[in-house]
């Protein structure tokens, strides 16, 4: 009887041995089961998650936002800036406002009470500063809680 080559058809499987180095090092099976990693994953993405609300509360634009529409009458001593600030119903803010030489160098700061105006979302301030030197800017450097 003649031989016939071993085929998938004659050999199972399980069978099929290779031969010795010949093929590289077989791999072996998973130490760690897929769906662990789908759970690191996923805990890993809450976590940045929580970490990001975390932040944005603290730091995001929330209540308390401003923004310079104007500065004006600037002499040797003075300027005088104008800002709004959102504040919440019934509310209170202090804000610090700063005036700035032609080299940079801060010439003038002061915290500034703003109470809310007739829409708190919206408050109005004109704040007259004096400075140490000529200002070119007047800003307005932060708002937070009173």
């Amino acid at each position: 009887m003649p031989r016939v080559p071993e085929t998938p058809a004659t050999t199972s499987r399980e069978t099929t041995i290779f031969p010795p180095g010949r093929y590289g090092r077989r791999r072996e099976g998973r130490r760690t089961p897929r769906w662990l990693g789908v759970v690191a994953a996923v805990c890993l993405a809450a976590a940045a998650i929580l970490v990001g609300v975390n932040l944005y509360n603290a730091y995001g634009d929330g209540d308390y936002s401003h923004s310079v529409t104007g500065f004006t009458d600037i002499t040797e001593n003075q300027v005088v800036v104008t800002f709004m600030v959102r504040l919440p119903r019934d509310g209170k803010a202090v804000c610090v406002v700063r005036a700035r030489d032609a080299t940079g160098a801060e010439t003038g700061r002061e915290e500034v009470t703003v109470t809310p105006g007739p829409d708190a979302g919206r408050t109005v301030v004109t704040h007259r500063l004096a400075t140490r030197t000529r200002p070119i800017t007047g800003e307005v450097k932060g708002c937070r809680p009173a």
